[in-house]
């Protein structure tokens, strides 16, 4: 361990690549820490109390980047970016143009990128007002004088959104020069932002031994997800070439859809909850009552079976609709049948598509069922927990993995994608060493 520590530190670019992804981590530290102007300073303190309380909003921040608690100018985070980048692909399967720029290699996909970029200006600024018009009214507080759009909050919006761009410009500068992908390594430290308030909420209130379980079944968790990342289906290939045959084969992951079912997902089945907070600081009789209903049986705070069923239907679902969406297997049959490759048994074009997507189909069933899982393991504890009692939570709350269940499969596949970047770092420089 210590030997392959000593090995990448010795290789004067990785060492020069963690200095500088460290360092723009730093400045995006700096950045959440900036308030957004406009902001009513004698009430943020009240505003960051509340937050902290909230768990909708608490796993929205850490998924977004970590600038919501602070109000600060990275307030949105990388979401409009996300949210952008989706749209895109939405958009390919209805626009030719843009599906046909999938298949033109690095130069399409980089248009598709820029395309990205250029809608993500106008989804931050949109989504910025929204965000201050829902924080206000979610926590009843003017922390934002909305009475005053030109003076206050257009300035906030234009600062949010600018926020959003520089986040999304560090990302660039980490993929460029740092390790790994700079959009997931923000996204990743914004995570683990909050594991050390995770740790003072236990301790501060001498809850070692539920404390010293959870970390274990974390660390258990982790380990499991390592080896689903990494498990894939390998499809048998043969290619004939100059009157011989060469065997290969083409991996279908388990996990084909990663983590945007569970972002999908958690972005749905939190939204009755928000705005059932609403309804009830500002509605009354039926309306007010349909609040109630909402926000007891959609609340991360004590969640009931009605929000873990919904939660885990949804992941599925999302997992089979993100995949359809981005695994054409059209497009693989002919590109197997162009280079002159087919699969033993099957025939090439139609059965071999149609070979694909049942495998794909099954292999995404797991797939799905598994993150749902992941990802309602800690409500399902919850729930049981205050029924039956088993042990104490911080302050009554909810009780969690160190770092939660959608938030550990990014912090995984980031971990993972650093391991493999470096791995290729060390083979190559060994590789121009030897010649």
């Amino acid at each position: 361990m210590l030997a392959n520590v000593k090995k990448i530190w010795g290789t004067a670019h990785i060492r020069k690549s963690i200095i500088v992804t460290l360092l723009l981590i730093l400045v995006y530290k700096l950045l959440a820490s900036i308030p957004v102007p406009g902001v009513n300073t004698a009430l943020l303190d009240l505003y960051i109390q509340q937050f902290q309380s909230n768990q909708q909003l608490a796993f929205f921040g850490a998924l977004m980047g970590g600038g919501l608690e602070q109000y600060s100018i990275i307030l949105m985070g990388l979401s409009p970016y996300i949210n952008a980048t989706i749209v895109i692909q939405l958009l390919g399967v209805v626009i030719p143009s843009l599906e046909s720029l999938k298949k033109e290699g690095e130069q399409g996909q980089k248009k598709l990128n820029n395309y990205g970029r250029y809608l993500t200006v106008p989804l931050a600024f949109a989504q910025s007002y929204g965000m201050i018009l829902l924080l206000n009214t979610l926590f009843n507080i003017q922390i934002i004088d909305t009475s005053n759009f030109m003076g206050a909050v257009l300035p906030a919006m234009i600062t949010i959104t600018a926020g959003t761009m520089i986040l999304l410009w560090l990302g660039d500068l980490i993929t460029e020069s740092g390790i790994g992908n700079g959009t997931s390594i923000v996204i990743f430290a914004g995570i683990l932002a909050n594991v050390p308030q995770y740790f003072v909420n236990y301790i501060s209130q001498g809850l070692y031994i539920p404390l010293i379980a959870l970390v274990a079944l974390t660390i258990l968790v982790i380990y499991i997800i390592v080896r689903f990342t990494e498990g894939h289906r390998r499809i048998p290939l043969v290619y004939t070439r100059t009157g011989r045959d060469e065997r290969s084969y083409f991996p279908i992951r388990i996990n084909q859809a990663g983590m945007v079912p569970m972002i999908f997902a958690a972005s749905l089945v939190t939204f009755p909850s928000i705005i059932g907070q609403v309804l009830v600081q500002r509605a009354g009789g039926q309306a007010r009552e349909i609040g109630e209903f909402l926000v007891s049986h959609f609340s991360m705070n004590n969640p009931s079976w009605w929000f873990i069923g919904v939660y885990f239907l949804l992941i599925i679902g999302f997992s089979y609709f993100y995949v359809a969406i981005t695994f054409n297997t059209d497009d693989v049959a002919e590109n197997i049948q162009k280079r002159g490759g087919y699969i033993p048994g099957i025939r090439p074009g139609k059965e071999t598509s149609e070979y694909l997507a049942k495998v794909s189909n099954r292999l995404n069933l797991f797939g799905g069922v598994f993150l749902a899982i992941i990802a309602v393991f800690p409500y399902i504890v919850t729930n049981l927990n205050n029924q039956f009692g088993f042990f104490p939570a911080p302050n009554g709350g909810m009780i969690d993995l160190v770092i939660p269940g959608a938030s550990l499969i990014i912090a995984v596949a980031v971990i993972l994608e650093i391991i493999r970047r470096i791995d290729t770092d060390l083979k190559s420089f060994n590789y121009r060493k030897f010649y």
